[in-house]
């Protein structure tokens, strides 16, 4: 086996130890030591990796946003030929494909959020990127926005296992939050939203005196 190959493997055992000790154990157990216990790696071989216990965790975060990345580009390309709003339906479908994968997304989340929240900067990012995408691509930004902020919803709820629908429940309310033909009649253009923010509210009716 040739050095690249050999680092490959060890740098993908490490972090499949690092998720392995945050399931069972928590974040706060998560340590180069146990990752070098748990992954069968030398501590001199694991610490060639990964330096710091926050590096491996920048690891398992870019891991995840990698792999759903890949997902995103091939969804939107049939999306952009479906899709009125292809740039909200590949992040719906997106956050329904995160929900029936392993929870090693969650993990991640959650001991990058535990041990450091600055972690969050770049996946932060990235939602504000797809989400501006999102408003400048709808005829009504505040609608799409809603769908999209319910299958957030859905995901974290499941991924962190506090939800309290069924997978089949939850597939149905993916299905409706991507289907547009549910959504068209409640759509707002720009002009009819201005038009209701600047109608005049209706004067309070003054209380009648007794004479």
């Amino acid at each position: 086996m040739d050095n690249p190959s050999r680092s490959e493997r060890s740098r993908n055992a490490a972090l499949q130890a690092a998720i392995t000790i945050i399931s069972r154990d928590g974040p706060g157990r998560l340590t180069l030591d146990a990752i070098a216990r748990e992954s069968g790696l030398s501590k001199g071989g694991l610490m060639h990796q990964f330096r710091t216990k926050q590096a491996v965790l920048k690891a398992l975060l870019e891991q995840q946003m990698t792999q759903f990345d890949e997902f995103s580009r091939r969804y939107m390309e049939n999306a952009r030929a479906t899709s009125a709003q292809p740039q909200l339906a590949t992040e719906l479908a997106t956050m329904r494909e995160a929900t029936v994968k392993p929870n090693s997304a969650a993990l991640a989340l959650l001991a990058a959020i535990v041990e450091e929240p600055s972690l969050m900067n770049a996946p932060r990012e990235v939602d504000v990127e797809h989400t501006n995408a999102i408003k400048a691509e709808a005829s009504d930004p505040e609608l799409a926005m809603l769908r999209w902020a319910a299958a957030r919803g859905l995901l974290l709820t499941s991924l962190l296992g506090v939800s309290p629908l069924t997978d089949a429940e939850r597939d149905r309310l993916f299905a409706r939050l991507l289907d547009d033909k549910q959504w068209a009649a409640l759509e707002q253009p720009a002009a009819a939203r201005a038009a209701k923010s600047a109608s005049p509210a209706r004067p309070s009716r003054k209380p009648r005196t007794r004479t």
